[in-house]
């Protein structure tokens, strides 16, 4: 096992240690693997771009005791989301002057093309999840997360990830972003949204006092995201396995609390 995955266990410990969270998922259920035992699998999983039957053999290689794969995949649809929420901003020790907000889709069918060939099949139904990121700038680590496994349009995440982190200074955005609603959330909080204007939009009372501190320069910052999302992307998979809404949100966040690790760890 290489160091960095040697140092993503500890990683793991420290995380659970700092949250001051129970060993076990449930007081009532089986004491013969803790928590961590069940994360450390899971992030593995990701880092290593295994499957559950995969990631179960693999850590019984390097003799690490894991839980079976069936265990996994129970597990990691009882974990609750307000743990994920706290493992991923315990990735995260500042505060958040300068964020970007972006959009990206993970699909959930990755067949082998060459097999899609072989039978003379047509291209594989686009089906994706869809993840919403708040991304800080400065730091390249991402602070907040919604994921659906629906497509939804851009702004109807806005509000939820808002409420989980506020940016103290400078929101980031695309055109998708731009509406009257927003802009008026963040003059209330203080915010500088910068996003760029559609054309041809009715103008808005608090969309004009936004655009008066627009710079199309610093705009510019926003695809640093993008970037984000293409790390993430390279480093951990552009699919996810898993068919249920808490599965495929389990399987994000893993991959983004290994983004965030593997900066800190570097």
């Amino acid at each position: 096992m290489s160091k960095k995955e040697v140092k993503l266990i500890k990683k793991v410990s420290g995380l659970l240690k700092k949250l001051n969270q129970r060993e076990y998922l449930h007081r009532f259920g089986p004491k013969k693997y803790k928590l961590k035992h069940h994360l450390t699998a899971l992030l593995v999983m990701q880092v290593c771009k295994l499957s559950l039957r995969r990631v179960e053999q693999f850590l019984i290689l390097f003799e690490i005791k894991t839980p079976s794969y069936s265990a996994l995949c129970k597990s990691r649809k009882r974990i609750p989301m307000s743990l994920w929420n706290s493992l991923l901003k315990e990735t995260i020790d500042f505060k958040c002057f300068s964020v970007a907000v972006d959009s990206t889709g993970f699909s959930r069918t990755n067949p082998s093309f060459y097999f899609v060939k072989r039978i003379d099949s047509k291209n594989p139904v686009k089906r994706y999840a869809k993840l919403s990121a708040f991304f800080d700038l400065p730091t390249r680590k991402f602070i907040a997360l919604k994921t659906r496994v629906k497509p939804r349009h851009d702004i109807k995440d806005i509000d939820y990830l808002l409420k989980q982190v506020s940016p103290t200074e400078k929101l980031f955005g695309d055109s998708a972003y731009d509406a009257e609603s927003l802009h008026e959330k963040c003059f209330k909080l203080k915010i500088q949204t910068i996003i760029k204007p559609r054309k041809n939009v009715k103008k808005g009372f608090y969309r004009r006092k936004q655009m008066k501190d627009y710079s199309e320069e610093e705009y510019h910052q926003r695809s640093l995201v993008e970037s984000g999302f293409g790390s993430l992307k390279r480093k951990y998979g552009g699919s996810v396995f898993g068919k249920s809404w808490r599965s495929v949100n389990a399987e994000i966040y893993c991959k983004a609390i290994c983004h965030n690790l593997n900066l800190a760890i570097n």
